[in-house]
């Protein structure tokens, strides 16, 4: 079962490695993580670096595909025929599940893969996603079992994406075993995971915060 987890310039990191650490240990499964070329591709900030192991021409028959999110999305996605949305709509017919976390869900969308379709997202992202073509809801984790499509919220709901697709891959045994192995047991020091549970003080930090960061 190859798992291919794709990577590209300015993604967010555990996007990608969060879905990784559960599906990797599924049994027979074989990660391969691939873009447009071959080496290292660096995330958002630029202090952490990802290997790019195989290229899009090299892997046409992935059974999973796993788009994580990160500003690097939108230019992909305002480009004409970028390769990794080129890629994600030849191989999608074939494959198991396709799936996205935070804003690969643009990546989805501008593959055709979610016109007219609920969709999920990060909260910032909501407009473009729409725009996109996708009716974009706040929940966690979207299925379209039918199409074979997963989208995920932002960043952390990668993981709870990454065991329920453990479920439909194997059984919920296997999603519960890789549950306990990675202790994702979360008991956050605050609750304010979501818009609804944020205030103005917390949205002012957060956006001073993002300016520093560009």
């Amino acid at each position: 079962m190859q798992i291919a987890v794709a990577l590209f310039e300015r993604m967010t990191a555990l996007d990608a490695v969060g879905p990784y650490e559960v599906l990797q240990r599924l049994p027979g499964a074989e990660v391969v993580f691939v873009g447009e070329n071959r080496g290292e591709v660096r995330t958002e900030n630029g202090f952490l670096g990802l290997t790019v192991d195989a290229t899009f021409d090299e892997v046409g028959s992935p059974d999973v595909v796993v788009v994580p999110g990160g500003v690097g999305t939108r230019p992909i996605v305002e480009a004409d025929g970028h390769p990794l949305v080129r890629w994600v709509a030849q191989v999608h017919p074939g494959t198991r599940f396709t799936t996205s976390v935070c804003t690969g869900s643009l990546v989805l969308a501008r593959a055709g893969l979610l016109a007219g379709r609920d969709a999920t997202t990060h909260w910032g992202a909501r407009g473009t996603l729409a725009r996109l073509g996708a009716v974009p809801v706040e929940e966690r984790v979207v299925e379209h079992l039918t199409d074979r499509v997963i989208t995920a919220a932002g960043v952390s709901a990668g993981i709870d994406m990454a065991l329920r697709l453990s479920e439909l891959l194997v059984d919920d045994v296997a999603a519960r075993a890789m549950q306990l192995m990675i202790e994702y047991d979360p008991q956050p020091p605050f609750d304010c995971g979501s818009l609804p549970k944020s205030d103005d003080e917390v949205m002012a930090r957060l956006i001073a915060y993002s300016a520093d960061k560009d």
